[in-house]
């Protein structure tokens, strides 16, 4: 294999690649990394003796991201506030035309589900990737691991997943409608109108790292949500707009201030009610955006 034809056998397997790494670490900068790495690893590889490239270079990949999270871990780094994924444009398009396909897609990158998954160890993240389509012998091997152990630890991932994983609902229209509803009502500072989108046990949860203003814990209820997010549009954003666009299989706002990123803004929906909102104001989180639209 030249040098030419490696690289585009890598190049063809790179979204694939940034799937897997982002989907296990929840943040872009790390995903790349650690697809660089791997970069590295098939340009050195003997690759005359690979006989399935996409296996191997989702093998090598998932690797180096248990490597990475349990390098994470073991700095015992702390996160000023509550955590969210940093977040990321999906677009599916065309590529994924079935529906349950895209809705199974969107689920495993939702923030919802990424910040369950943050709970869970390196290898039970590794084992729960269904969405990839992976059989549990692949999977095993892929781990070096005994296919019943996998099967295992999977079984116990899900669980504590299905546990904790809010409830909602993913019809794209309702929940980009009621998030429409819901950002009038918050920009405008309208709390009754704010009140009646909100279901009465919404949680908020906001991630600053420390870098701006957020709550440094999940706000609960729709009273303390409804009069924290009336109490920010009446402070105001100098020189705002935002623009709707699909993050993380989703609808949100991103919000800029000055033409810059401020923060990224969604919701979960259930009921014909928001059940959950997320704002992601930690600058080094928004890097990403500051191009999109």
């Amino acid at each position: 294999m030249t040098t030419d034809t490696a690289t585009d056998v890598f190049e063809e397997h790179r979204p694939v690649l940034m799937d897997v790494a982002y989907r296990m670490l929840g943040r872009l900068a790390d995903a790349q990394d650690v697809v660089q790495e791997a970069w590295l690893r098939w340009s050195g590889a003997d690759r005359a003796a690979v006989r399935e490239p996409r296996g191997y270079l989702v093998r090598v990949t998932t690797r180096l991201a248990i490597d990475r999270l349990r390098q994470v871990k073991s700095r015992g780094e702390t996160y000023v506030g509550p955590w969210l994924p940093e977040p990321c444009v999906t677009d599916f398009g065309d590529a994924v035309p079935d529906t349950a396909e895209r809705a199974v897609l969107a689920d495993s990158v939702s923030l919802a589900v990424l910040v369950v998954l943050e709970s869970l160890s390196p290898l039970e993240r590794a084992v729960l990737r269904e969405a990839f389509g992976y059989p549990y012998a692949e999977i095993a091997a892929m781990l070096e691991r005994g296919e019943a152990a996998v099967r295992q630890l999977a079984g116990r991932a899900r669980t504590h997943v299905d546990e904790r994983r809010p409830r909602y609902d993913v019809d794209p229209a309702q929940r980009r409608d009621l998030t429409e509803r819901f950002l009038a009502a918050a920009v405008e500072g309208d709390l009754a109108g704010l009140l009646a989108t909100l279901a009465p046990d919404v949680r908020l949860v906001g991630d600053s790292g420390g870098r701006s203003k957020a709550p440094l814990r999940v706000l609960e209820g729709s009273d303390k949500v409804g009069r924290f997010l009336f109490g920010v549009a009446r402070q105001g954003i100098p020189d705002m707009s935002f623009d709707f666009l699909e993050l993380n299989g989703g609808p949100a706002a991103l919000v800029r201030s000055g033409g810059k990123p401020d923060s990224v803004v969604q919701v979960d929906v259930a009921d014909g009610r928001v059940r959950s909102v997320y704002i992601i104001r930690n600058p080094d989180k928004l890097v990403s955006l500051a191009d999109v639209i």
